[in-house]
């Protein structure tokens, strides 16, 4: 399959996936640049024929990489967790997807595709198949520092609105502040320490930039629920077929 033109590294590999899907038991996506290693796959193989439905090809370090971007993988997995996006640490493209969990991925018409997010929220029985990434023989890495940061906000603001519920909390603790140093005003001018009008103006202009992010907050909280209904994922997903359900048990004498 070509497609007509460059529709992003995430679009690309959904579109194989979904091509291949009505007449495959599996499929398997891995990296160009020959650096995830192949002789990974029969145990990602032997871990389907055992009843996982997602084989993750996970790197088992990343001595390969600089110290910049160690760390840097370091805090964004971390934040993922705290933000409570479900990634597979280490995990980049490598991976087997079975019948089931390809059916599924066709249900989710968003745009803004980050799979890394959506395999794991399926709720697919998974497992990881640990492997040392070689290196580069040959060309250039097609992911420089700015494409990296744009993926991993697309991460973040595709799989979690937590970003607009911090607006919010900003809201109520300006406000509460704002609420205090509105009574320090005052104070200071009953005690005849202020300039005539200071209080008047500090208080409101505070009290009135509290109510706005306030404001703000609560419309953001709507945009969080308009946010997750336009997605338009599945309410459920069905774990297994009949087949799938006997994939990976021994058979019996009489079908032997």
């Amino acid at each position: 399959m070509k497609l007509a033109g460059n529709v992003g590294h995430q679009n690309a590999i959904l579109a194989g996936m979904l091509e291949a899907a009505p007449d495959v038991d599996c499929v398997i996506t891995i990296d160009a640049d020959l650096q995830d290693d192949i002789s990974a796959v029969d145990a990602m193989l032997d871990a389907f024929a055992g009843g996982s439905e997602i084989v993750y090809g996970v790197r088992a370090d990343r001595a390969s990489d600089s110290l910049f971007k160690r760390a840097t993988a370091s805090i964004y997995y971390k934040l993922m967790s705290k933000l409570g996006i479900k990634t597979i640490p280490q995990h980049g493209g490598f991976r087997l997807v079975g019948a089931a969990a390809l059916a599924a991925l066709s249900r989710y018409p968003e745009r803004n595709v980050f799979l890394r997010g959506i395999f794991p929220s399926m709720g697919f029985r998974h497992e990881s198949v640990f492997y040392s990434r070689l290196g580069r023989k040959a060309g250039r890495t097609k992911y420089p520092l700015s494409k990296m940061l744009s993926f991993a906000w697309q991460g973040i603001t595709s799989f979690s609105s937590q970003p607009l519920r911090w607006v919010s909390v900003m809201g109520l603790v300006v406000m509460a502040l704002s609420l205090l140093y509105g009574l320090y005003t005052i104070r200071m001018h009953f005690l005849g320490v202020t300039v005539p009008g200071w209080s008047t103006l500090a208080a409101g202009m505070f009290f009135l930039g509290a109510v706005q992010l306030l404001s703000i907050a609560v419309v953001g909280e709507y945009i969080a629920k308009i946010y997750v209904e336009v997605k338009g994922r599945p309410r459920y997903i069905r774990e297994a077929t009949s087949w799938q359900q006997e994939r990976g048990k021994p058979q019996d004498d009489a079908a032997e």
